[in-house]
């Protein structure tokens, strides 16, 4: 049923709290979006690639991986750009999230019936143009709609249903239903399903007129100047490095299981650490949300965070072995959690301008994206010739305990 309540400015900052409602049906869409990106990295894409060229699958999941990423990179802040101006009557996210759902599903669907590299990566890059718009969409209600004093709550919602896409997705395409094609298309339908909620479920306010936006705007809008800006210069330079850890760390999780671990069955591997992972982080995220709503405080606990982290890269990089691989995954999901709750509310007081939210958290997003590209050709040469995956794990807890020092340079933020 839609919310009948009067709704206030679009660019006023919000005061009223946000309802229970509100929150699932949002934190649901934003299952979906992750449900279509993890689960063809973490599974369908490596098993398609595998099928391909099982001598180079390493390298072929990195180069497609690659091209979605910086499909993704593109995409984010341009959505979110037209997002920002968007005038419909049904509000300016709402519209995007549905479009999104439905071009990243056809994109996840072109992708399960291509056999060749080049076609694979063509699908895939239009799955992340679409999920993309998607995510531009379902990031900036909590900007928009949610009070300071509530955002690392909400935050910390939205942010288990990223972890939750992990293991929903390895759930549905590895005990639901079986074969590449069919994981596709399951994936496909639950992204959009999981928008359908919210997008009809709500209203949100409306924008009065603005002038169109120029295509020398839409390119500019790809930076924020850290000078004049420097709080979020270093909100995105934090964001980037624990996510470039992250992206070199799980990249090659399946091969980590069987070429390190030799773990008996590595895709079912894959679905035991998400879930361990993912109820760890259900455990530390809403806790972690709610003492920083009630304390003001962030900093301190996305460096927690980024220690805790760490200390789960270096397990991997040090003890190749199954239970090990389980501890990791529970002190990971713990420090992630919390970061995944405080770190988006912290963003959210440091953007530029409440006119252009959507597509500064698209620049912000970059820094989600990115690293998928930069990733590859980090990691490939380490495992290569910098010490196997035990030279891995190690880079991703350096790149994780700098992300912490820097995010402690946030001048606006406790």
């Amino acid at each position: 049923m839609l919310d009948r309540t009067e709704l206030p400015d679009a660019l006023a900052e919000p005061g009223r709290p946000v309802r229970p409602a509100w929150i699932t049906t949002l934190s649901l869409a934003n299952l979906g979006v992750f449900l279509g990106f993890f689960t063809p990295i973490q599974i369908l894409l490596p098993l398609q690639l595998e099928r391909v060229d099982s001598a180079h699958k390493a390298a072929l999941l990195s180069w497609v991986t690659g091209v979605g990423a910086l499909v993704a990179m593109l995409a984010n802040p341009l959505a979110g750009a037209l997002s920002d101006r968007t005038t419909s009557r049904f509000g300016r996210r709402r519209p995007w999230i549905l479009a999104g759902a439905l071009l990243g599903a056809l994109g996840l669907l072109l992708t399960a019936v291509q056999h060749t590299v080049l076609g694979i990566a063509a699908g895939w890059a239009v799955a992340q143009l679409g999920l993309n718009v998607m995510l531009a969409g379902t990031t900036a209600p909590v900007a928009d709609q949610v009070p300071v004093g509530q955002r690392a709550l909400v935050s910390g919602w939205t942010g288990i249903s990223q972890s939750l896409g992990l293991v929903v997705g390895a759930v549905l395409v590895t005990t639901v239903v079986t074969g590449v094609l069919s994981g596709y298309a399951l994936t496909a339908g639950a992204t959009v399903a999981a928008a359908l909620p919210f997008v009809l479920g709500f209203r949100e306010p409306v924008l009065r007129r603005r002038a169109a936006i120029t295509a020398r705007e839409l390119l500019g809008g790809y930076w924020v100047s850290p000078r004049r800006h420097p709080d979020f210069g270093w909100a995105w330079a934090t964001r980037f490095l624990i996510n470039l850890g992250n992206a070199i760390g799980t990249l090659y999780l399946l091969y980590y299981l069987t070429d390190a671990v030799h773990y008996r069955s590595p895709d079912q591997g894959v679905l035991i650490l998400t879930a361990v992972y993912t109820l760890a982080a259900l455990l530390t995220a809403i806790p972690a949300g709610l003492v920083s709503d009630r304390t003001g405080r962030r900093k301190n606990l996305v460096l927690l965070s980024c220690a805790v982290m760490a200390v789960a890269a270096l397990l991997l990089a040090g003890v190749h072995s199954w239970p090990a691989t389980i501890l990791a995954a529970v002190v990971l999901g713990a420090g992630y959690g919390i970061y995944l709750a405080v770190d988006q509310a912290l963003v959210t007081q440091v953007l530029p301008a409440a006119a252009d939210r959507a597509k500064d958290l698209g620049v912000i997003n970059i820094a989600n994206s990115g690293p998928q590209v930069l990733a590859p050709a980090l990691a490939a040469p380490v495992i290569a010739h910098a010490g196997g995956y035990g030279g891995l794990y190690t880079l991703t807890a350096l790149l994780t305990l700098l992300a912490g020092a820097l995010v402690r340079r946030i001048r606006a933020v406790a």
